[in-house]
């Protein structure tokens, strides 16, 4: 039994020294009240508002389209269901991209109104010094380098990164674990080049699609639960099919209307 599940509220702290003691870190998205409250009771350590929103909530094509507001949203919705998991949000496109004091004023607005303990952040090391800034404000921070969503144009697609070697993402790890970062995502990386940043830094890596020795692992709500299908990516494991019990019952419901077999005496009120 993992030292860790009795822990009442999980820190920074407990995330460093999780990859100290080789204890794997789990994280999950999450995007609601609902939704955080079950991800916390199952002991999830990390908990993401990821822009991934974009698309499993509001049926956005990217992740571009979120809005600062909209993470701030669901971050205050998530920030209720929560009671042990550390919250992450992440900061969409654009809002960290013009100048460093309108970063710095989008990092704390998000920070006071939404009640996140940290922000995520995609970029290398040309974003390093922005980092710094933002560390030095007091704000904890979560890198995110390989396959980077917010530069999917620039990337020309969805490409799996780290096939050259990966020198340039280790620079990029280093220079955001000098920045001050806490833990770094690794999304979309070869196995071996994740083992070899895993290695190389002294804050928690965090795989998505990036293999298994990666400190921790996260992956999307719906996609683990089986409730989101436009695409399903292969680095996915589905633990329920959560749609197909939604449909069974929810087409139970609809026939149970239409043939005035709901409400019944039970539901009824005399």
């Amino acid at each position: 039994m993992s030292k860790y599940k009795e822990i009442k509220k999980i820190t920074v702290s407990h995330l460093k020294k999780m990859k100290q003691d080789g204890e794997k870190i789990a994280c999950l998205t999450a995007y609601d009240y609902t939704s955080a409250k079950l991800v916390d009771s199952i002991g999830v350590d990390l908990v993401l508002v990821g822009d991934s929103l974009g698309m499993v909530i509001n049926g956005y094509e990217n992740t571009l389209r979120v809005s600062l507001d909209e993470i701030i949203y669901h971050t205050k919705a998530v920030k209720r269901g929560l009671k042990r998991a550390f919250l992450v949000a992440d900061m969409p496109f654009g809002t960290y991209h013009v100048s460093d004091e309108e970063t710095l004023n989008n990092c704390v607005r998000v920070i006071k109104e939404s009640g996140a303990e940290a922000l995520k952040l995609e970029g290398g090391k040309e974003i390093a010094p922005l980092i710094k800034k933002i560390t030095q404000a007091g704000i904890n921070v979560v890198g995110h380098i390989g396959l980077m969503p917010q530069f999917v144009h620039a990337m020309g697609g969805y490409k799996i990164q780290g096939r050259d070697g990966g020198e340039k993402l280790l620079e990029d790890a280093k220079a955001l674990e000098e920045a001050g970062v806490f833990s770094i995502v690794l999304e979309g990386v070869v196995v071996d080049v994740a083992k070899k940043i895993t290695e190389s830094v002294n804050v928690p890596t965090i795989g998505i699609g990036s293999g298994k020795y990666c400190d921790g692992q996260i992956l999307v709500f719906h996609d683990v639960f089986g409730m989101f299908d436009d695409f399903v990516p292969k680095f996915v494991k589905r633990y329920a099919d959560v749609k197909r019990v939604i449909v069974e019952g929810g087409t139970k419901y609809v026939n149970d209307v239409k043939n005035s077999e709901f409400p019944d005496d039970e539901h009824s009120f005399f």
